[in-house]
């Protein structure tokens, strides 16, 4: 009852509002660090690293990343539920306990692949390789180690599936609706500097200690996070660093709840919303669709670009770290995602949904220079390096205003499942654009495919970055069909 006094009591003049969820917004920063780290690790060394080991093609990797986007899809349905079921914190700490479980397992491939070959387990990274020289069956060679590194980004998927729903979850339990994307922003902008920090730490690593350590490294870092998780974290409500007139700001959408203007259409009466009521409201299917159309170019620039820089280019992983970086520093301009709804609904007199769409609208013009990157790409990799910074910034501030439209309108108690369903379908989004890649780069490169005046793997990519160009206005626009305006969903 002491709880309730607290949060029902009313804010002193004099009392400063602290800044606590700041610190939270802190931690899910460098969760989302981690795990863009996770992801960029077999991108930065596939091509130099396990194509000479395992003899892959670029549709063998288009396989590895199409079911890792399928695994994540299917999880990301089930973690959402999961985060919504254990709460935030025990959420967010099995997240990252199988996620970083998950991105290790990849370093020991090698030694599986020997095992299953030669029945040589006993043996170390070097020892892998050399054992796995002595096998003359190339394709044994690739199933095989194919087949190990799918297992280890299943894992990898699973956990990885639930950092979103639990960030999301977070956010709307530590900020109010007027600000949750420029905290989702912020934490999103994660993503960035982990591929930012990718091509300058990864590539040393395998040079240095082998492509095996990298993974170990990388991965090693989750487990450090949750330290920290479990020490910082509680419920806003009940942490003793929170104050009463921070709790008050808060929880200020509570208070101005029967004020408001938007119609309200109400959940199952009494209890949470389940899985199935989910499905039954536009708004779930609105941000299933933008999150198909649109997380699949994500994931195709970071997946990919490294390929593309030593296909096109002939630039490896080591000599591309600079490029790289450059195009990484670029996509920390996603800030500005935030910042903008919040000038429209302050300054605009918008609610937050408008805003964010009339924010999203601007952000999914951005991306149509990738219809350039190739065009302009002749003379050298900087122009297709800018226009892909650029269009990936545009993403990340897309993706913090979309993710943040799930706060405005469903209740606390469906935001980690709702959340899930539209990962789901960015999911499967993105396999079908890793896995279609793939294929196609593979076909252009042994036919000499042509196309639009580009021949073998440029026609590819250009094929690519054109649909990666108009993918936003599309899903802007059957986004605002679906739900014009803002609806706020009613339940616990």
């Amino acid at each position: 009852m002491a709880l309730e006094t607290r949060a029902t009591a009313s804010p002193s003049s004099t009392n400063k509002v602290s800044k606590y969820r700041w610190t939270i917004c802190t931690l899910l920063f460098f969760s989302i660090t981690i795990n863009y780290l996770d992801r960029q690790v077999l991108s930065l060394t596939w091509k130099d690293f396990l194509v000479p080991e395992f003899h892959w093609t670029d549709s063998h990797y288009g396989t590895i990343t199409g079911l890792f986007s399928i695994f994540y899809a299917v999880s990301m349905l089930i973690a959402g539920r999961f985060v919504d079921w254990m709460d935030t914190k025990k959420g967010f700490l099995w997240a990252i306990g199988v996620w970083s479980f998950g991105a290790v397992i990849h370093a020991f491939c090698g030694i599986a692949t020997s095992g299953l070959l030669t029945g040589n387990w006993l043996v170390g990274f070097e020892g892998a390789k050399h054992s796995i020289e002595t096998v003359g069956d190339t394709a044994l060679i690739v199933s095989t180690s194919v087949s190990l590194f799918i297992f280890a980004r299943f894992v990898l998927a699973l956990g990885e599936a639930g950092n979103f729903p639990a960030a999301i979850k977070a956010t709307a339990e530590y900020f109010p609706k007027k600000d949750r994307a420029l905290a989702t922003s912020i934490f999103n902008a994660g993503a960035a500097v982990g591929a930012l920090a990718a091509p300058l730490t990864i590539p040393f690593i395998a040079h240095t200690w082998g492509w095996e350590m990298a993974f170990i490294v990388i991965g090693a870092l989750g487990f450090v996070w949750m330290a920290f998780w479990i020490f910082m974290y509680n419920k806003p409500e009940k942490h003793p660093r929170v104050n009463q007139a921070e709790l008050d700001y808060i929880q200020q959408d509570i208070v101005v709840h029967d004020q408001v203007s938007e119609p309200i259409t109400a959940a199952t009466p009494g209890k949470k919303m389940s899985f199935a009521d989910c499905f039954k409201y536009k708004q779930t299917w609105a941000f299933a669709f933008g999150k198909f159309m649109t997380d699949g170019v994500w994931w195709f620039f970071l997946f990919w670009t490294p390929a593309y820089l030593k296909d096109i280019y002939g630039i490896d992983s080591a000599s591309g770290s600079l490029p790289l970086f450059v195009l990484y520093a670029i996509t920390l301009l996603s800030i500005i995602g935030g910042w903008l709804p919040s000038y429209f609904v302050d300054k605009k007199g918008m609610n937050p949904y408008e805003g964010r769409m009339r924010a999203m609208l601007i952000f999914a013009f951005f991306p149509l220079l990738a219809l350039l990157a190739q065009p302009l790409g002749g003379g050298g990799y900087w122009i297709p390096i800018i226009i892909i910074g650029i269009a990936g910034a545009a993403h990340q501030s897309w993706s913090a205003n979309i993710f943040s439209t799930v706060g405005d309108m469903f209740p606390k108690s469906a935001i980690a499942t709702v959340t899930g369903i539209g990962g789901m379908a960015g999911g499967f989004g993105s396999f079908f654009i890793n896995k279609g890649s793939g294929m196609l780069f593979t076909y252009a490169g042994d036919t000499q495919m042509q196309f639009m005046g580009f021949t073998g793997k440029e026609a590819g990519y250009f094929i690519i970055f054109c649909i990666c160009g108009v993918a936003y206005l599309i899903a802007w626009m059957v986004m605002k069909s679906l739900v014009p305006k803002m609806i706020v969903i009613k339940g616990e």
